[in-house]
């Protein structure tokens, strides 16, 4: 009868941690061990615990869950990057550990170009009361606003493709093997009249792949001209500017690399506009590897950065620092690969062709 009165009296009300505790004959610690994924819980006990809130249909209070353990369980991704696909990708990997995890993702947009942004970002962070945030490239790159996170104890982690923290700390991807590769699958094409447009001067991404490119193309007796640069701003638009640049140039390149997929398609079309035949005139290649890259007629060949295993991991990180264990960040992988994904806009320039 004791019994059911209990049951009775759970029924009748929103049932709450110490309800699951004394159904599961557990401790409300053991309990939130349980619903934070935290270690040292026995199968058997976890498995018990999990069935009562199951069977209760329990859900934390959120804000009660915060004041017990200091926490907001508010995770944020910020970032000042024009390219939707890049942020999307990189939420969805966060987002598949937030949630099992027990966390919400806050995304936070930015203008790069805005007053005392980086202090903003610090107000931002103290106002909602995040407890570790994801930073995106280029403002990931910042080292002044990384020294502003940890002079308040925030949590971070950030996405980067250049070695730019320790291990605990970053997600990297490696742009110098990625563009090595692009140079010499043009040059095992054939092209040496190679054009390239970079991306935005803010960005070290920008800079790491132009200097990458050249040193490419030079180790392999390929010079890179200033009259075959031109400089974007990662938008189609710039795309678009950049190769009438390039192909209304005195000596056109049979080729043209652009720092990043809306670029390269901006090529695509202003080159199609101009009767230029794709790719049996004119080889180019993007980066990113956005989904529109497969879309496009001809499909593009492009870099794939593996930007949503990058949210993943930047996620596992934070998770492990905003839980004080900075042993199983390091543990995680910091480093991606690469992939040269070669679909249908490169050939021979049309010399070697006859």
């Amino acid at each position: 009868m004791k019994d059911n009165i209990i049951e009775e009296s759970i029924v009748d009300k929103k049932p709450t941690i110490s309800d699951v505790a004394r159904l599961a004959g557990v401790s409300k610690k053991t309990v939130s061990r349980v619903i934070n994924s935290e270690p040292n819980v026995g199968v058997k006990t976890l498995s018990k615990v999990k069935k009562v809130i199951e069977d209760l249909d329990y859900s934390p209070n959120p804000q009660a869950r915060g004041l017990a353990f200091s926490r907001s369980f508010l995770l944020a991704m910020i970032y000042d990057n024009p390219n939707a696909s890049f942020i999307t990708d990189a939420m969805y990997g966060a987002l598949s550990q937030c949630r099992p995890n027990g966390y919400e993702l806050v995304v936070h947009p930015c203008d790069a170009n805005q007053a005392n942004l980086h202090d903003d970002i610090i107000n931002f962070i103290r106002r909602t009361k995040i407890d570790g945030v994801i930073l995106l490239p280029p403002l990931s790159e910042s080292n002044d606003l990384i020294n502003k996170l940890k002079a308040i104890k925030c949590n971070y982690v950030r996405l980067v493709s250049v070695i730019s923290d320790d291990v605990a700390h970053m997600v990297h991807f490696n742009d110098r093997e990625a563009v090595k590769d692009i140079a010499e699958h043009l040059i095992a094409l054939g092209h040496t009249d190679i054009g390239f447009i970079k991306g935005p001067d803010n960005s070290n991404s920008a800079a790491e792949r132009h200097d990458a490119f050249r040193d490419a193309l030079e180790q392999n007796g390929v010079h890179l001209g200033n009259n075959h640069i031109a400089f974007g701003a990662n938008t189609f638009q710039s795309g678009v500017d950049c190769a009438v640049q390039l192909l209304k140039s005195e000596n056109p390149p049979t080729a043209i690399f652009a720092s990043n997929d809306e670029m390269a398609i901006g090529v695509m079309v202003t080159a199609q506009k101009m009767g230029i035949d794709i790719p049996n005139e004119l080889t180019i290649i993007g980066f990113d590897d956005t989904p529109q890259a497969s879309k496009v007629w001809p499909a593009l060949t492009t870099v794939n950065l593996k930007v949503r295993e990058m949210g993943q991991l930047a996620t596992q990180k934070l998770l492990a620092l905003c839980s004080n264990n900075i042993g199983l960040a390091k543990t995680i992988k910091s480093e991606l690969v690469t992939t040269l994904v070669r679909r249908e806009t490169t050939a021979p320039p049309p010399t070697l062709r006859g």
